[in-house]
Parts: C-alpha cells; structure tokens; sequence
C-alpha cells in the first residue's frame, strides 16, 4: 500500500510517515499545493491524506481540481476546522472522510483502512472472494481455508488486483504500484509475478487484457 501525505507541519508529517511505516504501508510527503505534480497520477497511490490549509492553497481547490479531472483515488482530509460547514464541503467536493485535528494517529489508521475496504466493496478486515481470503494488515492469503505462500511481491500483487474486482488494471499502473519508491519494475518482472501468483490462487481467477494489463475475476 503507498499513501500520499499532504500536510505542511513537520511534526504531524513526521509522525504519520513513521505510523504508516510501522504498518508496513509506504508514503511520500509533500508539503505545498505547487508540489504536486501535473497531470496528477492518482493511480500511483491507494489513498491520500490531505490537509486542508496549506501555504500557498487550499486542500480543498487541489480535490476539486483532481475530481474534475477523473481521479477516483479515496481521499482522507484532516483538518483543525470542526465547523459542520467545513466538512460538508469536503466531502461534497469529493473526500471520503474527515478527521479533525489533533488526532489519535490510531484513529487516522482506522479510518484510512475504513475507506480502503470500501474501495474494495469489503465489509470487514478479511477481504473475501468465495473461496480466496486476503488479510491487508496481517499480509496473510489464504484458499480454501489453507494459508498461501506469497512472496511479498506476490501479496501486494493480489491486494492491488483485489481492491477492484472485475477493473482492468493497467501493467504499468502495477509496475509502479510493486516498486512505489523506486524506479517501477520493467513488465517482464511483473509477468513473473503474475504468473507465480496464477500458479498460486489458481488461473483463473486471474486474467489477461491483451495490451493493457490485468483483471482480478473472483
């Protein structure tokens, strides 16, 4: 999972990046509006964590802007303003959920996992797809009630394809997604990967769109 912090206290921003790596989850922190770049690749992350004021903008222009422009990427807002008015018009500009400021950092974990597993349509920390089971927080897989041995690669692999079931997802979009921080793996590597995980959860559950990329069948 790679989360995109955008937040200008060094403090809060310091704090969430080692939260999430605790986690196990990876994050890039930026800390103006003009940081951001353009186009924004909101396939390059699972989720955002956005802060309403910022130095040279507002949290809240940036997510109408990305909204206008198709990113369907979930958004979390924090804010220190508790006005009823303020969050009604976060999330009728597109968040999917608000924290107010200060936080538990539990909470905002909480609440980022909440938004994940309805992105998912999941109801619950077990993602479940008949007989394939995905456990986000323990890296845990299992089929037909016996646990999979999935290399760390292969798990974030299933997890991608699994947080939209039926979606096609593009080779490159995976490519990045399996080396966030990092130059995004040539798709020979990530042929490799999709071909063990076959092997692993059974074929068909995973399928080829000839020259874009992948979709998860459950």
């Amino acid at each position: 999972m790679h989360i995109l912090i955008i937040e200008d206290d060094l403090d809060l921003g310091f704090a969430l990046q080692r939260a999430l790596q605790v986690e196990g989850v990876s994050s890039e922190w930026l800390r103006r509006v003009a940081d951001v770049p353009l186009p924004f690749d909101d396939a390059a992350y699972d989720c955002v964590l956005l802060d309403l004021t910022l130095p040279d903008g507002t949290g809240l222009d940036l997510l109408r802007r990305w909204r206008r422009a198709g990113a369907a990427v979930p958004v979390i807002i924090m804010t220190a303003r508790s006005a009823l008015d303020d969050r009604l018009a976060g999330l009728d500009g597109g968040a999917d959920d608000f924290v107010i400021k200060p936080f538990a950092t539990a909470e905002l974990l909480s609440r980022l996992r909440a938004v994940l597993r309805r992105y998912a349509r999941q109801s619950s920390e077990v993602w479940r797809f008949g007989a394939l089971s995905i456990e986000p927080r323990s890296y845990a897989a299992s089929l037909d009630g016996a646990a999979l041995e999935l290399s760390p690669r292969e798990f974030h692999l299933l997890l991608e394809l699994a947080r939209e079931p039926g979606a096609v997802v593009a080779k490159g979009v995976l490519a990045q997604r399996l080396e966030p921080l990092g130059d995004a793996l040539d798709f020979g590597a990530v042929e490799v990967h999709v071909s063990n995980l076959r092997r692993k959860i059974g074929a068909e559950r995973i399928r080829t769109v000839r020259g874009i990329g992948y979709l998860f069948a459950p």
